[in-house]
Order: structure tokens, then sequence, then C-alpha cells
């Protein structure tokens, strides 16, 4: 179906372009499209936007054009410290009240209240309700103290110089050391080599306060600066108003210096880095390509961003069918681009590969880039590429009107860091549109030229330990350059991809009970083959719905004896191909179909669950359709792929310190048990990959035990005809298979400890590191089950809210904490009380563990015999409550509603029934949430302060005499000690985040 009408009208967001120009020499509009823009005459840019979604809810940032790159030699660190002592003190808050402030008004403290440190910038972020008229001038008024009346003084740096090294003790693990040496490389010659934002670990215990003091003033000015307001205003004028009143009398005491720009050098020569890291996850191969950022000035910038993007796509489709060819050079591989620093991406090529493979790995990957160059891609292939940018486009432009406020605050937030223009969907959809079909398969693959090793290129590996040399890598590089300069590469070779998803119709099941829910809106249809189905029509996003099957039974069923064969069912059969078609297959068949499907097979339950686009809902049922219907048989050759990740997964883990940590916890708190017992080498001995796959084949077999759900965008007229084709056409098999009663599901083969127990684990590692665990059993009773989860849900947050409090406010001593409750693995049982526990863990120095230990005790027995304040209620109480308001318009969360009143305790055959059950629980329980009602569920489901279990990893010391034995520098052509790359393409992904600190 066509994307857009030629004729889209601009009335559809308002206001708009004026005119919608393809011409390639048409130059975007530098200022921002669909949002207030303007300047303040202190130089203070603004950008201000009613959004609707999340209701009564406003997203806030202060960008500033500061980071570490504008640090001396003796201030590195200093702009992460600064974005740090931000939330200890101002002018008018202290002793951290801005935190107190904000979850006062339920906007927790945590990953959107937060501010990030880079290398260009540093911006400061809040997500707060303004169903207040007030909550939203005082938030303000909080950004306009960052901007220049962050305190600064010798109490507040000391308090928190202990949660920043904790920050960066955290990095030196063996993926901070990896990447960090990697960006070292990557930008040697340049300023940012030396610059992470982490800082130096003298620089961050010794910094005074004057240097902060002096850099604070030097940088942080008005003109350096942005305020970003999205959110559901009434209406633009009056956000604007209270940024001039909180803004507007700012100014400067002098003329700021000029923004300096640092560049980094490009060459021809290719750099070779390799490292041996003992703590590596895993061996890898990274090729890097650097290359100048061009701003996306014009059409034909924004065609040549489209080529590029194709190129990605259909390498990345190679690179996968590699992966899953007999005997394939690596475990995965993957391309992607990357703004490292302001104008400057790399587009990087990693692989994750087997033991010694790395040399294979990197021959196959400088290959497959030659390929291109000779050959290039085939029409099909480009053809599939559009057809998946085509659909991205087409998902954002339905849902133009409901993008999430804090999307587009980081729209705009880029858009003053980085100049990036912001031209509104409506353009880009058209741009998509005009462009994509006239770009050929020759144009795409031209982009391959870019690519060459002598195009500032940086090979890398890295390996637990050394099995290849410098020259290794040199001569890979001369082979697969004589053999592109002779046409010696063969060209690609593409497999057939089937038209049909199914290849035999179903036969259409009907509906035998239909019930409505009014009170969840959801309607109930029994099917024909007894499978239940209830689906909520939602228009939260118009591109979106979700749905999720399940069924009673799974590995807790199971004996010792089958465990291990049954667990690995699902990783075997997703490679064998558990839709009929195999992975590589299938990839290109759903190719610009927005629809995903997958699997679990966990304790209790078996579930399969996805989410599609309304325009693809029979595509999904297809799936499950043939997921039902499609037996797996065994595959030697994907077995013995499947078992060869898991052993290097074995190896990874092994070579982790936390591993010996973790089992150890394992063990103390739920005993020896080979379900939660990590697998070891000599479990892969017990797979049978035919008992495999025979488990596999019961799990989704019988339509009548599974119950689905689904909530989105969906049209019953459409729905329901797709219901009864696809999921009511699954055969009922002749006797039931894996037929189970929730009342009699077998619990987890575990017990909780019955005594206290405290134990340092020590284990080797290069760098100290050090984590905390401490575990209380709980024991919920049935009488009234459903308020004492409730209960617990809101303990864990009182306890994570105050330990915070304590070890990182008060103490300064750590940098987060966690507080989390396990409750028996989601037992679906109807009878008897059921067991779990509370869980801290928080990772912190070495020397102090025990110490924090004990303050961590000593609070949790104060708040057993003097109770939290009323304060500490009220912050918890809103704090669930925004959460709750923020869920009821996310589909997310109807369907999770919807699922757990179908599995709770209470449901007997009417859900709208345990729905109301359960929502006048969380109502009852929060209508009686005191102090004293608090400090009585405290000392009830936590009783004995003596029956808990700390279990603390502690670094094995006489390792660090041997560091320099384990970290093997060498380089081609400098000095300096640099180093390889990340183990797999996530990895890489996540360590980039790194490199942008967190507060």
């Amino acid at each position: 179906m066509p994307l857009l009408s030629p004729h889209t009208h601009r009335s559809q967001l308002s206001p708009g372009p004026p005119e919608m120009n393809m011409e390639l020499d048409k130059e975007f509009d530098v200022l921002p499209f669909g949002v207030d823009y303007g300047r303040l005459e202190n130089g203070l840019v603004y950008y201000v936007k009613c959004n609707p979604k999340p209701k009564k809810r406003a997203s806030l940032a202060l960008a500033v054009k500061v980071g570490s790159i504008l640090e001396e030699e003796d201030e590195r660190g200093v702009a992460h410290i600064v974005e740090h002592l931000a939330f200890s003190a101002t002018k008018k808050y202290t002793n951290h009240s801005i935190v107190k402030f904000l979850e006062s008004i339920g906007a927790e403290f945590g990953p959107c209240q937060n501010a990030s440190t880079s290398f260009d910038e540093t911006v400061y972020k809040l997500l707060i309700p303004i169903d207040k008229p007030e909550l939203l001038s005082e938030a303000i008024q909080v950004l306009a103290e960052f901007s220049s009346e962050i305190r600064l003084s010798k109490d507040d740096l000391e308090k928190e110089r202990g949660a920043v090294m904790e920050e960066y003790r955290d990095d030196r693990n063996a993926s901070g050391r990896i990447l960090d040496a990697y960006w070292t490389l990557m930008m040697e010659g340049s300023k940012y080599a030396d610059r992470l934002p982490i800082g130096l670990e003298n620089v961050i215990k010794t910094v005074s306060p004057q240097t902060l003091k002096q850099f604070y003033k030097k940088w942080y000015h008005l003109s350096n600066m942005a305020v970003i307001a999205v959110g559901d205003f009434s209406d633009t004028k009056s956000v604007i108003e209270l940024i001039k009143t909180n803004f507007g009398h700012k100014y400067s005491a002098f003329d700021p210096p000029p923004i300096p720009q640092f560049k980094v050098p490009f060459h021809e020569d290719p750099r070779f880095s390799y490292f041996v890291e003992p703590e590596a996850s895993g061996s890898a191969v990274v090729i890097s390509y650097k290359m100048q950022a061009d701003g996306m000035k014009t059409v034909k910038y924004y065609r040549e961003m489209l080529v590029k993007s194709m190129f990605r796509i259909a390498l990345n489709r190679r690179l996968f069918r590699i992966s899953r060819r007999k005997d394939a050079p690596y475990l995965s591989c993957s391309i992607a681009s990357y703004v490292l620093v302001r104008d400057l991406k790399a587009y990087i090529m990693t692989s994750s590969c087997k033991e010694k493979g790395t040399l294979e790995a990197l021959e196959s990957m400088l290959m497959e880039i030659a390929r291109v160059r000779l050959h290039g891609f085939s029409e099909r292939e480009i053809s599939v590429a559009r057809a998946l940018l085509m659909s991205n486009i087409e998902s954002a432009y339905l849902e133009r009107d409901q993008m999430e406020s804090s999307s587009l605050r980081y729209d705009y937030t880029q858009h003053f860091t980085d100049n990036k223009p912001i031209i509104g969907i409506e353009y880009e959809a058209q741009l998509h549109k005009f462009i994509l079909p006239d770009i050929l398969a020759s144009e795409v693959s031209k982009f391959a030229e870019k690519l060459w090793t002598s195009c500032s290129c940086v090979i890398q590996i890295v390996e637990p330990q050394a099995f290849s040399v410098i020259d290794d890598m040199k001569n890979i590089v001369m082979k697969i350059n004589k053999l592109e300069n002779t046409r010696s590469i063969s060209p690609w070779d593409d497999e057939h991809v089937p038209e049909e998803i199914i290849n035999s119709k179903p036969n259409t099941g009907n509906i035998v009970e239909q019930r409505e829910h009014v009170n969840i809106g959801a309607t109930e249809l029994t099917l024909s083959n007894g499978m239940r189905v209830c689906y909520k029509c939602t228009d939260f996003f118009n591109d979106q719905v979700l749905f999720t099957g399940f069924s009673y039974g799974g590995l807790s069923e199971l004996p010792e004896s089958k465990y291990f064969s049954s667990s690995m069912g699902s990783t075997i059969a997703e490679e064998i191909g558990m839709f009929g078609h195999r992975p590589s297959v299938l990839m290109d068949m759903l190719a610009g179909k927005r629809v995903d499907v997958d699997i679990g097979i966990r304790s209790y339950k078996r579930t399969f669950y996805g989410g599609c686009s309304p325009l693809y809902l029979e595509i999904a049922f297809q799936l499950v359709y043939q997921l039902f219907t499609t037996k797996v048989t065994p595959d030697d050759e994907v077995m013995k792929r499947v078992m060869q990740v898991k052993e290097e997964a074995i190896l990874a883990r092994e070579r982790d310190p936390y591993t010996s940590f973790s089992k150890r916890a394992r063990e103390i708190n739920y005993g020896n048990s080979y379900f939660f017992r990590p697998f070891e080498i000599n479990d892969l001995q017990k797979v049978n990959l035919l008992k495999a796959c025979e488990y596999f084949n019961t799990c989704f077999k019988d339509p009548s035990t599974f119950t689905v759900v689904i909530v989105g965008k969906t049209d019953p007229t459409v729905a329901v005809p797709l219901i009864l084709k696809y999921l009511g056409g699954i055969e009922k098999p002749p006797q039931p298979i894996l037929h189970y009663n929730s009342d009699y599901i077998k619990g987890l083969p575990f017990k909780y400890p019955k005594s206290m127990t405290r134990e340092i684990v020590c284990s080797p590692m290069i760098e100290a590191q050090c984590m905390v665990q401490i575990c209380f059993p709980i024991e919920l009773k049935n009488v009234a089950m459903e308020e004492e989860i409730h209960y617990t849900g809101f303990l864990t947050k009182l306890l994570e809210t105050k330990l915070l409090q304590l070890l990182r406010f008060k103490h300064g001593q750590i940098y987060s904490a966690s507080v989390s409750e396990f409750i028996d693995g989601d037992l679906p049982c109807l009878t008897g009380d059921i067991c779990g526990n509370i869980r801290i863990e928080f990772s912190c120095d070495p020397k102090i563990s025990s110490k924090l230990v004990d303050l961590a005790l000593n609070e949790i027995l104060r708040l057993q015999e003097e109770g939290p304040s009323d304060q500490d209620v009220e912050t918890i109480l809103e704090i669930e409550q925004r959460a709750h308001e923020n869920g009821l318009q996310e589909n997310y969360y109807w369907l999770n509603q919807i699922l757990g009143s179908y599995q709770s305790r209470i449901y007997s055959g009417d859900i709208g029934t345990s729905f109301k059950i359960l929502d006048e629980g969380r109502s009852k329980v929060r209508k009686s949430l005191t102090p004293l009602t608090m400090q009585l569920a405290l000392q009830r489901i936590m009783p004995r302060r003596n029956q808990h279990t700390v279990v603390i990893l502690m670094p094995q010391t006489s390792w660090f005499k041997r560091i320099k034995s384990f970290s093997q520098w060498t380089r081609q052509g400098i000095d300096m000690k640099v180093t390889a790359a990340i183990a797999g393409f996530t990895v890489l992904a996540l360590g980039f985040r790194r490199h942008s600190k967190k507060s």
C-alpha cells in the first residue's frame, strides 16, 4: 500500500513548511520545524513545544555545550564532577533537596531525572508531572540554578567524591579497559584521546573546589546553553514566560571565551592493534573507518544518508547469513555508524568469534567489503533495504502525533548541540517516498569505496589470551587486497526466499463463547479449538499492537535428567526455524513488515509474545500458526553451532570475576539447585538434540491450553476474522498435551536459607571491584496475598530510597543501589503461602564494604523499630501513583494488567472480577499506607533481622602483582598503549554510552 499520497496536505501537522521541495540543492531551514524557538538577550536559546504524550507531564532539559574536551590536564574529570554536584547543592537548594523535591512530586531520581556528561556537552534532564501549576515553575527554576548557581563547596565535593569514584571503579572492568584503550587508538593525535569524561582517578580524589569553580565560571555561560521544554502544556507562551522569568535576568560578568574546535586527524596507513584481556567476554574483531560527519544541510545530503542506511542494511543481512553457515567464521557480525564526537563519525564493523578464530573472522569481514566493491549488491537486496527504510518512516508518520515528549526533547537537544536539522516527519516521509525508488543498487554498492583500509582504518583484535601477532593481521589485509586486485573473489550467492509464510491454508475456527468485560474495556473469546483470546482496543499508538499467549507448565515440571536438554530446546528450535523457515530466509520474508514474534519457556509457563503494526496483524498471526504447526527436526549443523556458542559463553563467564560471586550467592540463597546453577561445560554433554526438539515440539502444540491477550490499535471487524482463521485454525490434538492445572504446578527445586550467613568471595581480578548482595527471605500469607504483594512492592521502594539517601547522599560511598523482590518465581498456584526474598545490591570500595553492609542493616533495623517518616511514605506513594498514571497510557501496561488478572491466584474464571479485586487491593493498600502500617509490614514481611544473607565480592589481592603479565600491548607504527575491540556488537553499542557519564 502507498505510504503517503503525493497530495498530503501540510495542515495535518500545524504549522508546516510552506513547501516540500525535492530538488537536491534545496537547503533545509536552519530553524527547527514545529517548535517555538528563540533566543533571550543574554544568549540563552529555548525550545518549547506542546505535546500531549504522556498526559500531564513535561520533559525538560538544560543543554550546555561544555564537555570534557574543554578540560585542562589538571581538570580531567571536572566537567563530570560539576554535573554531579549540581544535584547536591545550589544557591537555593542544599543537601540534595533537588532530589528530594523531584521524589516528592513522584519524579524519581534515576534514569529520567538524570544528567550526562560527554566530550562536547553536558545535558541535565527532568521528567515531571505538571498537573499542579507550581511544579513546572519550580522545575524550570531548578534548571536555572544549574545554569549559574551550583554551589561547588568543599563539603559538597567531599561528600560526592566517593560516588564519582564508585562510578570510575565500575568502569574499570574488562569492557571498560578495552573500550578506553580503543578510544585512545581511534582518537590518536587529538585532544579527544585523553579526555574521557570520567576523568583520572587522581583528579577525582584530589581536585579542589577552586578548580571546579574556575571551570564552571569559565564555561557555563547562557550563550552556551539551551532550555528545552516539551510537554502537555495548555499553551507555549506561558512556558516561554517562565523561562524568561527564571533566566532572563541572568547575565555573565564577562564575555565568555569561544568554544574551541578540536580536530581528529585522518590517516592513510591502517592502524593495527592487538590486546590480550584475561577477563574479556570473548574474542572479537573490530574494523573501524573514520570519516567526516557532514551536516545534513540539503536534500542531497539527505539522499546520501539514505544511501548509507541502505548499504548498512544490505551488508548486515549478508553478515547475518554468513554467521548461520556451516563452520561460520564468526558467531555474529554487524556494521553500524556512530557519531564519535562533534563533526566525526565512524563506520564500525564488529564480530564476536570463537576462541582462536579472530584471524579467520578478520579475513571474512574484509572479504565481504571487497566483494561489494567488486560485484555490488543485487537489486533484490536493495529492494529489501528500501522496504525496511520505507516501513520505518511509515511507522513514524502514522505516530507523528503520538511521539513521547522525551523523544522530542532529545531531537531538540541534538539540534542545539550538533546542529542536526529538524524538518518534520511529514517532510521526511515525502523525502523517503520520492528518493528511495530512484536509488539504484550500483549507487549503494559504491559506498564500499569509502571503506578501504587506507581510509582512516583501524583494525583491532581482542582476545583472552594471545594466539596471533600484528604481522598476521597485516598479512590478511595484503591477502584480501591481492584477491581483490586480481578479481579472485566470487559474487555473492543469494538464498531463495519463498513468497508465502504458510504453505497450506488453515481451517477457520469459530467462536464458542464471547464475554464483554466493561471495566477493562476488553472482549474475551473462547474458540472452537479451546484457545481463549482476550483483546482490548486502544488508541495510544496508531502503529502498535502487542500480544502474549501463555500456557501453564514449564521447566519446573521436568526432572533433572531432562532439564538440560529441554532447557536448550527453544535455542535450538530458533536456529533451526521454529516458524517453518530458517532465520536467514524468514528475515527477508518479513522485510518491510513491522512484525516480531518470539517465544519463552520459563519456570512455570510457556509463552509466545510480540508486537506488530495493525497493517501486519495477519502476518503476526500467521507466524503464531506456523509455531504451532511446525515440527522442528534435529539438524547436526545447527546443533554444532548452538553448542559452540554456548561453550564460548560459558568460557567467557568463567573469565568474569563476578561469576564466582554470583554463583556462590545463588548457592547460599537457593541451595545447590540445578535450576539456579548456570550451565557448566560438562552440562553440555547432557544435552540430547533429539530430546530437546521433542520437548520443544510439545510446548506449542495444544491450543486449548493457551490464553492469548491482544492490546493495541485493532479494529475488531478486521482482527476477529484473522483470529478465527489463524489462531482458531490451529488444530487441537486428539489427546491433551502439557495440560496443567494452575493449582498443581510444581514449585522450583530450591529452599531458602533458615539462618544468617555472611560470606566474602575472593575472586582474581585485574582491577579492584566489589559487589555487595544482602538477601532477606520473606513469606507472604495466603489470607491477604494480593495485598501483601502490594506491600512488598512498597517496601522495596522504601528500602531503595532510604538506602540511597544513607549510602549515597549522606555518606557519599556508592553510586547507586537496587532493591528488588523475588516472589517464588511467580508460582501460579491458588492455595498456600508463598515464599521469596528481598534483595539489596550495590557496588562500593572493597575497603569499606563491611562497614556499608552494617550501615544498611542498621537502617533496616531502625525502620523496623521506629518506622519511616510521613515524608518517606508520601514520597513512595507519589512515585507509585505517577508510575501508575503513566502506565494507563501505555499498551504494555494494559497487556500486563490483563495477563496479571488471568494469572492471579484469585482468578476464578472471570478476568473482569479478578481485575477489579486486584485494583481494589492496590487502592486499599495505598489508602492504608502510613508510617505505622509500613513499620508493621516491615516487621511482618521481614520479621527477623538475623535471618538474612550477605555475600561480598572482594578482589584476590595477590593477582594485582600480575597485571603487567596480563596486558600484552602491541601496536604498529606508534608508541602509545592502545587496544582492540569489544566482544560483540551489543557490548560495543553499550560501550559508546559509557563515554556519556551519567549521574
